[in-house]
């Protein structure tokens, strides 16, 4: 998994109407890049409506939230417009963006092992630099959390 202190990957990535665009975009002004496992499940919902109680204050800060899965743009789109969802939804469909900062792990379920993405939250600076890494996040309070740390940014 990517560590603290470790550049941003530049991956491509697609939003949930489909556009191509890639984190440098957001050089120049922090960024928190949250991966998800699936749009639309419990935990998955309850984290993107969490971000997106707090986008106010993210954005008052400067600090761009994106929230990454390997759905389709479609089910992203749906996804937020059902849940009035603030941050940005991108697709990792090929997984590149799961690959580079490390997301992309073995899981077990009842016995059965199988790939997956880990939930995880990185903070950058507006280098690029990744300051901050939350691995195998727990949903609940982690976005207060994320926004106490862009705060020190």
């Amino acid at each position: 998994m990517l560590e603290q202190g470790a550049m941003l990957p530049d991956v491509a990535l697609k939003d949930a109407d489909g556009a191509d665009f890639s984190l440098a975009r957001y050089r120049g002004k922090p960024v928190v890049v949250y991966f998800y496992p699936k749009a639309d499940t419990a935990g998955c919902t309850s984290e993107a409506k969490d971000f997106t109680e707090l986008a106010g204050d993210f954005a008052a800060l400067g600090v761009a939230v994106i929230g990454v899965s390997k759905d389709k743009p479609a089910k992203l789109q749906k996804f937020g417009d059902k849940y009035g969802l603030a941050v940005t939804l991108a697709s990792d469909e090929p997984g590149t963006a799961c690959e580079a900062f490390g997301t992309w792990v073995e899981k077990s379920l009842y016995g059965r092992q199988y790939m997956g993405i880990a939930r995880a939250t990185f903070l950058a600076d507006g280098d690029g630099k990744v300051v901050r890494v939350w691995p195998k996040v727990k949903v609940k309070g982690h976005a207060a959390e994320v926004l106490e740390a862009a705060k020190a940014l």
